[in-house]
């Protein structure tokens, strides 16, 4: 128990070891025992305050007054009292820095007034109370429902009910979609006190315009896309007339349909209007194929008219000019023309026949010659040929070869009987009739 120290409460030192017992004086009441000395207790606080704010040296501090009341404490130092100023100035000033989120502005106002907008990213102000910082998102994506809320079922009928021009109700649901604009945070705070509700009844407003300026029909089937660009069109110049900064993105119709109370009917008249399109749709495609047709057909017999009569027109004109220069030629040596002419008809006549009949010089009989057998003959014998062995094939193509040899013949026979008929004792004019001897003699005289 030697080692342990002890501090007694009624000690005047209060652990300070002997040092204060050295500088006090030893007279001290009570210092056996007994509560401590407020005096002294008092002069300790004071000389670690005074430390605290700057003053040196070794005074005592200062006294209890006369009457017991308690002692005056001692003023600050200037120093100290500017240093804390300086950071009390330096913390505020701190924080007018702000951190703006990337897709938002920070719109600025001083003593209430609009001053300017910082962009994203780190943004000092004026610290409060000078200037104050209100964040807007604007790359957010709002939308809201017109008509109903969530679900088609849950329908609002006081919205979505309208009236069409031909005075008909129609039951029009549709969703609006609008951003702000990247300038308009200060007009979407300042310029409109509930700029959401403003979108709201402004596309509520162009959609019962637009709906009242369009048939029920054109509403309800082919004319959705056209109303909703309309109604997005005429929304946004309320809202730009009104300078809200809000900017419209989309307008979708969601469902249009009429009233649930007529619905039945309704149908019964889109069936009806449906059957009468198909029917008609039918007609035009029956149309569209037969008439075609019949224009094809029309085309085609005018066509040939037309080139029948070009033909018939040019043979005519071929005939009369052959037949004004056989008359030239007629004119100038008659019997030559009229053998010529006899010699063509001849031709013409047996191009098309294989008989031939050969007038004999003396007599008044006719040699026939079998042309058209001889052929047949000469055909089968080819067809024996082709379907027989080599020996035989020699023997068909010899007889073929004197078949030929004698059609040859028979028709160089006729060729020159023809040729020497005109050498005989007969008239010049045989076989020329007499009406068209006189009409090559006078050819212009009808």
């Amino acid at each position: 128990m030697r080692g342990m120290k002890l501090f007694n409460l009624n000690d005047p030192g209060w652990g300070r070891g002997q040092q204060n017992q050295d500088n006090e004086p030893s007279n001290k009441p009570n210092s056996a025992g007994g509560p401590p000395d407020l005096d002294e207790v008092w002069r300790d606080f004071n000389k670690r305050l005074s430390g605290l704010f700057g003053k040196r040296g070794g005074g005592r501090g200062p006294r209890m007054p006369s009457g017991g009341g308690l002692p005056s404490l001692p003023g600050p130092s200037p120093k100290f009292i500017l240093l804390l100023i300086v950071a009390a100035i330096l913390l505020w000033l701190a924080s007018g820095f702000m951190v703006v989120q990337e897709g938002q502005v920070a719109v600025v106002t001083r003593f209430g007034k609009y001053v300017h907008t910082l962009n994203p990213g780190l943004q000092w102000r004026l610290p409060y109370p000078i200037e104050n910082s209100q964040d807007v998102n604007i790359s957010q994506l709002r939308t809201f429902e017109v008509g109903f809320r969530g679900s088609s079922r849950n329908k609002v009928l006081p919205e979505s009910l309208m009236l069409t021009n031909d005075e008909n109700i129609v039951d029009v649901q549709f969703v609006v979609q609008y951003r702000l604009r990247p300038d308009g945070a200060p007009a979407y705070l300042f310029n409109t006190s509930q700029p959401d509700e403003s979108v709201r009844q402004a596309a509520e407003t162009a959609m019962r315009e637009i709906v009242g300026r369009k048939p029920m029909d054109f509403v309800l089937y082919s004319g959705r896309t056209e109303v909703a660009t309309e109604v997005q069109a005429l929304a946004q110049s309320i809202l730009d007339r009104y300078q809200t900064g809000i900017q419209i993105s989309t307008v979708a119709i969601q469902n249009v349909q009429p009233p649930e109370q007529v619905q039945a009917a309704f149908d019964d008249a889109v069936k009806a209007g449906q059957d009468r399109e198909r029917q008609i749709n039918e007609g035009n495609a029956y149309a569209s194929q037969v008439l075609p047709e019949a224009e094809g057909q029309a085309a085609r017999m005018i066509q040939e008219a037309e080139g029948y009569s070009a033909r018939v027109i040019g043979q005519a004109q071929g005939n009369t000019s052959r037949f004004d220069s056989v008359a030239t030629e007629y004119a100038k040596a008659p019997a030559i023309t009229r053998e010529r002419m006899y010699l063509e008809t001849m031709q013409d006549i047996f191009t098309d026949t294989a008989k031939v009949m050969i007038d004999a010089p003396v007599g008044n009989n006719m040699l026939y010659l079998p042309l058209d057998k001889i052929m047949q003959q000469a055909a089968r014998g080819n067809g024996a040929a082709s379907g027989s062995g080599g020996g035989s094939s020699t023997d068909a193509s010899g007889s073929s070869s004197s078949s030929s040899s004698t059609v040859s013949t028979a028709g160089a026979g006729a060729q020159a009987a023809s040729k020497n008929a005109p050498s005989s004792n007969r008239p010049a004019s045989r076989g020329v009739p007499s009406g068209l001897d006189s009409l090559m003699r006078s050819p212009y005289s009808n």
